[in-house]
Formats: C-alpha cells, structure tokens, sequence
C-alpha cells in the first residue's frame, strides 16, 4: 500500500500550484536564513570554531550594529545629549541607555520577511527585489527609532507590567510588515499567477 501523503500532498498537481510551492518554499528558506545568522554569529565571536578572517572582514553582524550605534549617537547629538558609545552599548549622559546584543538587531524579523518575498509566486524579480529592499531598510529605520526611543524614555521599572521592549517592538514590527505584505501580495492581483486557471475570466472572454 502507498502512502496516502505521496498521492495527495505530494501530488503532480500540488506540485505545479505556485501556492503549494511557497507553501513548502517559505519555512524552508526562513529556517535557512534563521540558523545561518545564529551560525555566523557564533563563527565570528571568539570561541571554538572561531574564524578571524570572517570576524574582521566580513562581519555583518557587527557592522549592522556598528552602523545603527553610530546612527543613534548622531541622531541624539543632533538632538543637544552628550552620547557616549561602546561596542555594545549606547549611553545618553543622565538620561538612559541600551545595550545592543543580536536580538536587538532584527535578524528573526529580517529572516521573516525576506524569505516570504523570496517564495511568493507572482511578482517579478525586479519588483520583489524592489519591495524587499526597501521592507528591510524599513525595518531597521523603525530599529533605529526605536534604539533612540528606549534611550530616552523607557524605564521598564516605572511601567505597571514588566513589559519587555523586544516583545513589544516585534509585534508592532509584525503587524505593520504583515500590513505591508498583505498590500504587496494583492497589489495587481488580478494578473494570472503561472499554472493558474482561466476558468475565473468572464465568460464572454472565453
């Protein structure tokens, strides 16, 4: 006897159903993306399989939080605080602080939507090349934002539930890029998706 997921999941027809295909496409390139940046991370911090040449070079894990750190203290100079920087941490003089580790960067979220534009069938590789851009420079604007914000006015202790600012800015993250991949998605929805039907055309175009 044959198993039944070989004739019905795994079918010919699901297979050719660009759906089905992101379907299996999504979770397998978001997962590759996912443990890859946890991989690296680990390969370029000192350690067993430590690599010197990927940290000092190619390390974009430490140039993404250099360059927002740097982005922060321009911003908060610009704005009259005296700004003292580290590797890790971002310090306005008498007002407060964040101390940047990898969760703060946005890697899961990045990973999220980089490989939902990735599968989505439908669109060109001009415009899905386009859209991700410009979501993932949205993103770490809205990062930025708020690297600036917790510096300035969050005091987790003054707050009536202890509120963790990553939690909280993930789900407003989600919700706006959910609102924007919604947008995206049916944006010029009516072209045929390839291996669509044309049985959905009115009929007098048949």
């Amino acid at each position: 006897m044959k198993p039944i997921m070989s004739n019905t999941f795994f079918s010919k027809e699901n297979r050719a159903n660009p759906y089905f295909r992101f379907i299996f496409l999504f979770p397998c390139i978001y997962i590759m993306l996912h443990y890859f940046n946890i991989f690296y991370m680990g390969i370029t911090a000192p350690g067993n399989y430590y690599s010197l040449f990927l940290d000092e070079h190619l390390n974009y894990i430490s140039g993404l939080r250099s360059t927002l750190l740097a982005a922060s203290e321009v911003f908060l100079k610009w704005m009259g605080y005296k700004v003292y920087t580290s590797e890790y941490t971002l310090h306005a003089y008498n007002v407060g602080g964040i101390n940047v580790v990898y969760s703060c960067l946005g890697f899961g979220v990045m990973s999220f939507f980089t490989a939902f534009v990735i599968a989505w069938p439908g669109k060109t590789i001009k415009n899905k090349l386009v859209f991700l851009l410009c979501g993932l420079l949205g993103i770490q604007l809205l990062n930025l934002a708020r690297f600036i914000l917790i510096t300035l006015y969050w005091r987790s202790v003054d707050l009536p539930f202890q509120i963790d600012h990553h939690n909280l800015f993930n789900g407003l993250l989600y919700t706006i890029l959910i609102a924007a991949l919604y947008t995206w998605t049916n944006y010029n929805s009516q072209k045929d998706l390839p291996g669509q039907r044309f049985t959905d055309r009115p009929s007098h175009l048949t």
